[in-house]
């Protein structure tokens, strides 16, 4: 069967309707994604014989249903987390973050037995930054955006918000979707033979790309001090790069499976 798949800013638009901050309904979230990746088969007239394939998970079900409030179970999250491209996400790690390396910044669940929407953004974030930092460094960062784990009115963004925002962030510099930055290179070594010049240029270029983008979303952030929207804008740079960081990590484990399964040592 052919597995439902959201993109990030997918699954931050479903998270925000979910919480009643969109204008869309989640159904409607979860349609549009469907639609935008299968817009071949609207054509043809082939939607339903492909929709009736398609895997849906007990969570997907709810949602579909409209039986689901913006609460969630810790297997949910990871369930939902199992629908984002390029992700792999699992129980037994989400769990350890819950009771050991995350603790202080998820707490116990806020609604009744389940997490918050913030709580599910929360380890959705951690997730794709373990793609380029260690866990260490993760929270030194959340410690800067989210003050005191305990007290989440003194957040410099809310965690729904940042995953919405470096999640938007990288969409919209891969306006082709192809998973790659789309940085206009300098074209400048094969013009004058320096391939060391001319990577010093695209690696210029790419973070001036970066940094440019982030700082049009801080810029809203009038809340903020000079200081405060740095750190804003620097941890969307390091969310967005691993994010394509994560769709090289999950090429390279397709890559390992096959080889060790189709056994070339023969």
């Amino acid at each position: 069967m052919e597995s439902f798949t959201l993109t990030r800013r997918d699954m931050a638009h479903l998270l925000l309707a979910m919480e009643g901050r969109s204008d869309l309904q989640p159904l409607a979230v979860l349609q549009d994604a469907w639609r935008r990746t299968h817009s071949h088969l609207a054509r043809s007239g082939s939607t339903m014989p492909t929709f009736l394939y398609t895997e849906v998970t007990p969570v997907l079900d709810k949602i579909i249903k409209g039986k689901h409030s913006a609460a969630f179970s810790l297997q949910e999250i990871v369930s939902l987390g199992q629908l984002v491209e390029y992700s792999h996400v699992s129980l037994a790690s989400m769990q350890n973050w819950v009771k050991r390396d995350f603790k202080e910044f998820l707490g116990a669940p806020k609604i009744g037995k389940k997490y918050s929407v913030n709580q599910a953004a929360i380890l959705l974030i951690v997730e794709d930054l373990k793609s380029c930092l260690d866990f260490e460094s993760i929270r030194q960062l959340f410690y800067i955006l989210f003050q005191q784990p305990e007290d989440d009115t003194d957040d410099l963004i809310q965690p729904v918000d940042l995953y919405a925002a470096y999640s938007t962030l990288f969409e919209e510099l891969d306006a082709n979707g192809d998973q790659l930055l789309d940085v206009t290179g300098a074209g400048y070594a094969k013009d004058n033979g320096n391939s060391a010049t001319g990577q010093k240029r695209q690696e210029a270029a790419t973070e001036e790309l970066l940094v440019q983008a982030a700082d049009q979303y801080t810029c809203r952030l009038q809340h903020l001090t000079p200081n405060q929207c740095e750190a804003v804008r620097n941890t969307l740079l390091v969310a967005a790069v691993s994010v394509q960081n994560s769709y090289f990590l999950s090429m390279a484990r397709r890559y390992v499976n096959a080889t060790l399964f189709l056994d070339f040592q023969g």
